[in-house]
């Protein structure tokens, strides 16, 4: 076993090219930047009202969101390109200074096309902070320490992205919906004066440098245009329009156009945005396509649980958030913890065990008694984060460690933007399942939003109506839940049958076991 190289905590450069400078300061920023990222993503949800009452637009209000997922999902590749070109800094902080400008133009819109447009920009530095984050957490710690610090980065991702709603209503009841985008401003200007003064990348070949400052520009546009396709297809079918409708369909057949215009100017390319070895390794596109299938399961308990607890249990907001929570008390627990089972049987043996036991978790909860206790539907999900922090983790550290300096910024950006897709093809396949079940037991027209709102005011029902409807969603979320079943099988087929036995590990990082 090669001996692991010590991290130096001088401001000269790394020998192995690794990132150099105090590691505390630079860890508290990537944190802060990781939260804001995380934040905006769920923070607007809970002021929509507000929102809307101030500014109108409440049929484009959806765009609050989806523009912001927009953004953030189709540049994560591009800045992984771009941070393994110019280096991590300079993409972190131009990516950090744009969400800053984005936060404070979504605090002086004036109507709601304005206030969606700035919610793009943010969107664009969101980009940056979530790939170029992950990556410079991997450049500063070496193999056996990534677990810490992705716990961590892990941790803060998940807290964030459930008490955003929270915080959001906070600020819009008894501040000013403003104040959700104003409250970033010292946040994210702190995490980048830590980054600026703390910092140091290793210096650059010249002539290397010179080589590689051709970025593909048509291709990051490509690419860029194909996700706005692909994800708006996605996130607006079966929601502003029909799924076989004229929009959907062009929309899916642009995107698909685009993708191969875009395979074209790729193969062409000297430094292309996504290389085409992302998909040739086969360690990379198992990764890729695992956590793909990550983030498509993802969105049963994310999207779905909270309106379960409420309509089906009958909890309110909070207690329902609660029972959402508890997973992400027990991911970044077994993702800190994982480094001792995969330094014994491996990363791929480890991801598998920890997505065989979700595919278990999964399968259980159609068989939860209705309407049952929050406390089943909560064990459950803290018994899944757990599962999960020990898939994921294993994943993201073995994969970063399998290519050298250069290109972990765009394995990286490969990786998060696969799960990123996930997400957005589970959102709305999801979506699809659980208003067909509605359709199927209670007659066309109704969904599932429509449903939940019903439930909320019960006194307007009768008690056979209102168990009527409350079977009508524990039918659907119990289907969502076996259709994210399904998912956690195909990314276990993925490893089973695509990744290696052992992962490829650089020397200087190899470690015992397989």
């Amino acid at each position: 076993m090669a001996k692991q190289p010590t991290p130096r905590t001088g401001p000269a450069p790394s020998p192995t090219g690794s990132p150099t400078g105090r590691r505390g300061p630079v860890v508290a920023a990537l944190m802060l930047a990781m939260a804001l990222a995380a934040l905006d993503g769920t923070v607007v949800a809970t002021a929509v009202p507000q929102i809307v009452g101030d500014l109108g637009g409440l049929s484009v209000f959806s765009w609050l969101f989806s523009g912001y997922l927009l953004a953030v999902t189709v540049t994560l590749p591009v800045y992984g390109k771009l941070s393994d070109t110019f280096g991590r800094k300079p993409v972190l902080v131009a990516g950090t200074v744009l969400f800053l400008a984005g936060s404070l133009l979504c605090a002086l819109a004036w109507d709601m096309g304005s206030l969606i447009a700035f919610r793009v920009v943010q969107g664009l530095g969101g980009g940056a902070l979530q790939g170029t984050v992950q990556t410079i957490a991997a450049d500063l710690y070496p193999l056996k320490e990534r677990p810490r610090i992705q716990a961590k980065l892990s941790s803060v991702w998940a807290t964030s992205s459930v008490a955003g709603p929270a915080v959001g209503g906070l600020l819009a009841g008894y501040a000013d919906w403003r104040w959700i985008f104003l409250i970033n401003l010292p946040l994210g200007l702190l995490a980048l004066w830590l980054i600026v003064r703390h910092l140091a990348e290793p210096a650059r070949d010249a002539s290397a440098a010179r080589a590689r400052v051709k970025v593909d520009w048509p291709g990051a546009l490509a690419v860029f245009a194909t996700g706005v396709l692909l994800l708006t297809a996605l996130v607006q079918g079966g929601v502003a329009w029909p799924w076989l409708s004229a929009p959907s369909l062009g929309l899916l057949g642009g995107a698909a156009a685009l993708a191969a215009l875009t395979v074209v100017i790729e193969r062409r390319a000297a430094e292309p945005i996504i290389p085409g070895w992302v998909w040739r390794r086969r360690t990379i596109a198992a990764v890729n396509l695992s956590l793909g299938a990550l983030g498509l399961l993802m969105v049963a308990p994310a999207v779905f649980l909270p309106t379960y607890a409420q309509s089906v249990l009958g909890l309110g907001p909070i207690a329902a958030g609660f029972v959402l929570s508890a997973w992400t008390l027990s991911w970044p627990i077994t993702a800190a913890l994982s480094s001792r089972v995969y330094t014994r049987v491996g990363f791929r043996l480890t991801a598998v065990l920890g997505m065989s036991l979700a595919l278990v978790l999964l399968l259980a909860f159609p068989f939860l008694p209705f309407p049952g206790e929050p406390w089943q539907p909560a064990l459950l999900m803290l018994l899944l984060g757990g599962a999960l922090g020990l898939f994921q983790l294993p994943l993201i550290v073995g994969v970063q460690s399998t290519v050298p300096y250069e290109e972990r910024g765009t394995t990286t950006a490969s990786v998060l933007f696969c799960r990123q897709v996930g997400q957005s093809v589970g959102a709305a396949l999801f979506g699809a399942v659980a208003n067909t079940v509605l359709a199927s037991r209670l007659g066309g027209g109704t969904d599932l939003d429509t449903l939940a709102r019903a439930l909320d005011a019960p006194g307007s029902l009768t008690a056979e109506t209102t168990d009527r409807l409350r079977r009508a969603v524990d039918a659907a979320v119990d289907a969502v839940y076996l259709g994210a079943a399904v998912a956690a099988g195909l990314a276990l087929l993925a490893l089973l049958t695509l990744a290696p036995r052992r992962f490829p590990v650089l020397e200087e990082e190899k470690r015992p076991g397989p």
